[in-house]
């Protein structure tokens, strides 16, 4: 693909954005369908096991964290050297990703052999409740010392779409997906004469679909090499690592993986508090964790499709494009929003019906679905806003916000609102939390566009 031709530089707004975002919100969607089928099901074993999921569930998005933050830094570079002409630098900025995805799983491994123990006996006792220490342990282990696929797939998923090229991830992303869901229906709970799996089947039907997708990808990335289909090339001969290509991934994918973290690190926070009223608290947020991902990957995937045009528009020096492209995210993410707040308020019985619960947590679980979608909505922006800054390689204002929308607000007020109001009252910290983030970003983008983007050419009208 010749640089000069770049579709993020050339196309109609809406298209592209439309183009480049529903694949990702597709797949996305996909994923999130399994991991929903995934927890029915382990919710079928036992509450305590949709509890010890749950605990493992913040080590897994921090595995992610990590992963992804990189692919974030990596595609940010991409982009914006393509968007530069620069495609010597675009090239390598891509088999550094590569190069880091392995590194990472090699780490993740590590932590699944001695860490994994020591981590989930923090919040479960190995005697008194060895049921749920025991299988947290078993899955925890398996998914981190199987994780080299997804980092792979990651990274070659961040690659294609910081040029243009989201419909590959879709494909392998929604092919490795559907595997899981399949896989997960028939043996963790042994369906159709198939043996019981249990919480390891879990982990292990979860490894085999990245096995899956990661071949796909593989296949599918030099498919579109043969076919000249692909605007970088990776190739590892005579390669040798920079550190100044390291430095510029890492300087957006640092505080990327920071960013992310902060979920996964919250996530911890809250069981904490929350174990110390009833395993049924922890079961809750496993399902709300997993629910919301119908409404939030969407918004994720739209920013994911946004982001490397309004890099590439950046680096290419047009501001028309650039600012066209953030208003039209922003209003599909707030509608997107919007719809996810309504369904969520008038069928939460339904929702929480899905996963054979305990009266006790049926009722906690409508509170606590209906608490927490209120601060859906301010999140639309705060999630745009921090695509933006991504894509102009501030990743410092983006980890800011989710510092302080996050660990520095929810954990605190959780722990202030259950120990003075209930536990029922800790759900409302999240829409305090993120009106507080509302503010913070208005701020950062005031001083974006003062400073950056108004003094950008106009570039090429918008069509």
């Amino acid at each position: 693909m010749d640089p000069k031709e770049n579709k993020m530089g050339t196309l109609p707004i809406g298209k592209l954005i439309l183009n480049m975002s529903l694949p990702p919100m597709i797949s996305m969607l996909v994923a999130a369908l399994y991991n929903v089928i995934d927890s029915i099901f382990v919710a079928k074993i036992s509450e305590d096991a949709l509890a010890a999921v749950t605990l493992v569930f913040p080590v897994q998005m921090l595995m992610m964290s990590i992963t992804v933050g990189i692919g974030v830094g990596n595609a940010s570079l991409i982009s914006r050297r393509l968007g530069q002409k620069r495609q010597m630098d675009a090239d390598s900025a891509a088999a550094h990703g590569i190069l880091l995805g392995l590194i990472c799983w090699v780490l993740y491994a590590l932590f699944g052999l001695f860490l994994a123990g020591p981590f989930l006996s923090l919040y479960v006792d190995p005697v008194q409740n060895a049921g749920i220490y025991s299988m947290a342990l078993d899955y925890c282990r398996i998914v981190m010392m199987g994780s080299a696929f997804i980092n792979i797939t990651v990274a070659i998923e961040r690659i294609l779409q910081s040029t243009g090229n989201t419909l590959y991830p879709m494909v392998f992303n929604g092919v490795a997906a559907s595997v899981n869901a399949v896989l997960a229906t028939i043996f963790i709970t042994g369906e159709y004469g198939m043996p019981a799996l249990g919480v390891r089947g879990a982990g292990y039907i979860a490894v085999f679909g990245q096995m899956i997708g990661c071949v796909l990808a593989l296949l599918l990335f030099r498919r579109g090499a043969k076919r000249g289909m692909n605007a970088v090339s990776i190739s590892f001969k005579g390669f040798r690592a920079r550190g100044k290509t390291l430095r510029d991934i890492l300087a957006v994918g640092a505080p990327s993986i920071v960013m992310m973290a902060v979920q996964p690190l919250l996530i911890s926070g809250l069981n904490g508090i929350l174990i110390a009223y009833s395993t049924t608290a922890v079961a809750v947020l496993g399902v709300y964790f997993r629910i919301q991902t119908f409404v939030i990957m969407p918004v994720i995937g739209l920013n994911q499709g946004a982001l490397p045009i309004m890099g590439y528009n950046f680096g290419a020096r047009n501001r028309v494009r650039l600012t066209a492209t953030f208003k039209l995210a922003f209003k599909v993410a707030i509608v997107i929003m919007i719809v996810g707040t309504a369904v969520f308020w008038i069928f939460p019985h339904a929702i929480m019906g899905l996963f054979n619960p305990t009266p006790e947590m049926l009722d906690m679980g409508v509170h606590a679905l209906r608490a927490i979608s209120i601060s859906w909505i301010p999140a639309s922006f705060v999630i745009i806003c921090i695509g933006l800054f991504q894509a102009l390689a501030h990743g410092v204002f983006a980890l800011v916000i989710s510092v302080v929308r996050q660990l520095g607000l929810i954990l605190p007020l959780a722990y202030f609102l259950a120990l003075y109001y209930g536990v029922n009252a800790a759900w409302y910290s999240y829409a305090i939390a993120e009106i507080s983030a509302f503010t913070l970003s208005l701020i950062f983008l005031a001083r974006v566009r003062r400073q950056e983007i108004a003094k950008l050419p106009d570039g090429a009208p918008v069509k």
